[in-house]
């Protein structure tokens, strides 16, 4: 961007504007935020400010002219990560720049070119998956509770974010080791019935939104050119758990080109069982060889103590190919040593909690400061009953939206029908307080407990927001008030809720309390039973201790108990990742690791040469191109190809991987090679 003769200093264009927006970083994000031009991999690890960072990377490319805001595409996993990006570019003086989910970039891309890549509008989306799985379900006679239903659900978006097909879901699934709730075939034949339901119906999942732009980008050079004509610069947040599916529409994204900046911390991997492959992020610098690697390990977030801690931790894992390791460095004040505790029994551990909860909350630290963290949904229940005992507050994460809860859609409404009459800055806070008052709710009396105390809560939290939004803007009327609440829910960027948190640890991830309990610490519930069998599932389960420890800033305590239920008699041990972090205990040698085999493909005779002319083929013609080889074919295609020697374009164009761009541009080559 060209800088003007009248601009101001600090604005956009200007070096002045570049340099504010560098200074008070540290060296490690200054440095990630001048590298301006692509491949750029950005290592973060826990608590070291990379949305800081990459915001302020956005913000230096505009002012030094690299970038065009418009020209940005920067993708999230939540709208709210997208909704803090763009909050934190516009405090930047930045603007134009599209931040989005997934999902978000895509619809609003496919809604576009829907009439010409789907010959009409953008199809309906399946607003109830369950309904159309059980419907899937009954036509195979399987019987069915809601539990397995969600199972099957959950296998089918698997499948599709690996872009595995009902044909080949079974043995994808074997290799993947998964565990389907029915077998695999049974599982393949509702899958390709839910299929056959969706296109009956004319409907997209979620999942086709990005399969159908993909294909879009792939398959229809106008789309692509003018696609990658608007977006030339890419940003891809928590790139880790980036799963085959999105990888494929961000390399459509890119087209062959490298300007894509990514960021992820290897040690917080723990979204596989979903399709998520941190390969993505481990091969970055092995598929783009020129792309600058920078690590942050800074920690802002926790004490020394508790850095400390999970540097030991992580420090136990297996080496992982790929990047260098990161190691986190404590830059807060010095803190409390965390704590271990064992308990005879769940209820008793709960118990313990609730107590030292209520302490805290009796010393002066609020209670939405406090998290109780745990392995799976199930545990919520005895520490729920052990808050409630001991009169704390407590908000159950994972439940109902907030917005979506009846008292608050009701509030909202009423919010926004007196704000149609008018308001008086200055006196929001009163405003608000006498609306939520004509619904029965009366400040300073909550509750005793239950779904009443649950309601109070909410409300509450809406009147805890306007004082906060009164307090950076004295101004504030209730008409703002209600655009920032609809703005808020767009973003699912609920207020703070007054009570304890309780959460499960995958839940827990890119949030922070000052007090963690990390609780039921035993093998067998960490790690899960059902990785046992597999090291790399059991390191996965290493490593969601990993990031529920790193969501403490200054006290941690993590505790187990030997038995479920008073009176039990076996006792169970306590989970083996403490071994060595507690106080006298010596780390589990961990079992040796087998060299990951390279898959091979395997091929005899002619097939074997024409595999080998098509690779030496696909080499010169990336490398003319400037693009990664994978961009012209996949091994799997050439070996497609190698296998059933084509001999015309129509027997060419049958095969996986081939569609009607690359038959366009490589179809004459690819033949003669084959020919020989």
């Amino acid at each position: 961007m060209p800088r003007t003769a009248d601009a101001p200093p600090g604005s956009p264009g200007t070096s002045a504007g570049a340099e504010a927006v560098l200074a008070g970083l540290d060296e490690e994000q200054r440095t990630a935020a001048s590298e301006v031009t692509g491949p750029v991999c950005i290592l973060a690890g826990a608590g070291t400010g990379k949305t800081r960072t990459i915001t302020h990377r956005i913000a230096y490319g505009v002012h030094t002219g690299a970038f065009v805001p418009e020209q940005v595409l920067a993708v999230t996993f939540t709208a709210r990560a997208a909704g803090e990006l763009r909050t934190r570019l516009a405090a930047l003086g930045v603007g134009g720049v599209q931040a989005r989910t997934f999902h978000a970039a895509a619809m609003r891309q496919l809604r576009y070119f829907a009439p010409r890549v789907l010959g009409g509008p953008l199809p309906p989306l399946v607003e109830n998956k369950l309904r159309v799985v059980a419907s899937a379900a009954t036509r195979n006679r399987l019987t069915t509770d809601r539990t397995s239903l969600r199972d099957l659900a959950s296998e089918i978006e698997w499948a599709k974010t690996t872009l595995a097909t009902p044909e080949d879901y079974p043995a994808r699934a074997a290799a993947a080791g998964r565990e389907p709730p029915f077998d695999a075939e049974t599982v393949a034949r509702v899958y390709a019935s839910y299929e056959s339901a969706k296109q009956r119906d004319g409907a997209l999942d979620f999942e086709d939104l990005l399969l159908v732009t993909a294909f879009a980008l792939e398959e229809h050079p106008d789309v692509a050119r003018q696609v990658r004509g608007q977006y030339r610069h890419f940003v891809v947040d928590e790139y880790q758990d980036v799963n085959p599916l999105q990888q494929r529409l961000l390399d459509a994204w890119l087209g062959g080109r490298a300007d894509v900046c990514v960021v992820g911390d290897p040690n917080q991997t723990i979204y596989s069982f979903t399709g998520a492959d941190p390969d993505h992020l481990l091969g970055f610098a092995d598929r783009y060889p020129d792309a600058a690697v920078v690590k942050l390990e800074r920690d802002y977030r926790s004490t020394p103590q508790v850095v400390a801690l999970a540097n030991k931790l992580i420090g136990q894992a297996p080496p992982r190919r790929g990047l260098p390791g990161l190691r986190l460095l404590g830059q807060r004040p010095e803190g409390p040593a965390p704590r271990f505790f064992e308990h005879p029994d769940e209820p008793t551990e709960a118990a313990a909690v609730a107590q030292a909860c209520r302490a805290l909350v009796e010393a002066g630290m609020p209670a939405s400061e406090i998290a109780v963290l745990f392995r799976i949904n199930a545990q919520s229940q005895v520490y729920e009953s052990a808050l409630a005992d001991a009169g704390v507050p407590y908000v159950l994460k994972g439940g109902e939206r907030f917005f979506e809860r009846p008292e608050v859609r009701e509030a909202v409404v009423l919010l926004r029908g007196a704000a149609a009459g008018g308001s008086d800055p200055g006196a929001l806070v009163p405003t608000v307080r006498d609306v939520l008052a004509s619904t029965g709710w009366v400040e300073h009396r909550p509750p005793a407990g239950g779904a009443a105390r649950d309601r109070w809560q909410s409300l509450a939290a809406l009147v805890d927001l306007a004082v906060d939004l009164v307090a950076e803007d004295p101004t504030t009327d209730l008409p703002r008030f209600v655009a920032h609440l609809a703005e808020r829910a767009d973003a699912q960027h609920a207020p703070t809720v007054q009570g304890v948190t309780l959460a499960s640890m995958h839940a827990a991830k890119g949030l922070e309390w000052d007090a963690v309990f990390v609780v039921g610490l035993v093998d067998g519930v960490l790690p899960i039973a059902q990785s046992l069998s597999r090291p790399e599932a059991v390191e996965e389960e290493r490593r969601l201790l990993y990031v529920a420890v790193t969501r403490a800033r200054e006290q941690l305590t993590l505790s187990w108990s030997l038995v479920r239920n008073p009176g039990a008699k076996r006792a169970r041990p306590r989970s083996r990742f403490l071994d060595g972090l507690v106080p006298g205990s010596t780390p589990t040698a961990p079992p040796p690791q087998r060299k990951a085999k390279k898959t091979k493909v395997v091929l005899e005779g002619e097939a074997a040469e024409i595999f080998e002319r098509l690779r030496a083929w696909r080499s010169s013609t990336a490398q003319a191109a400037s693009v990664p080889a994978y961009v012209v074919f996949s091994d799997a295609t050439l070996q497609a190809i190698a296998e059933s020697k084509p001999t015309s374009v129509r027997e060419l164009s049958g095969l996986p991987g081939v569609g009607a761009r690359k038959l366009e541009m490589y179809a004459e080559d690819v033949l003669a090679t084959v020919s020989g």
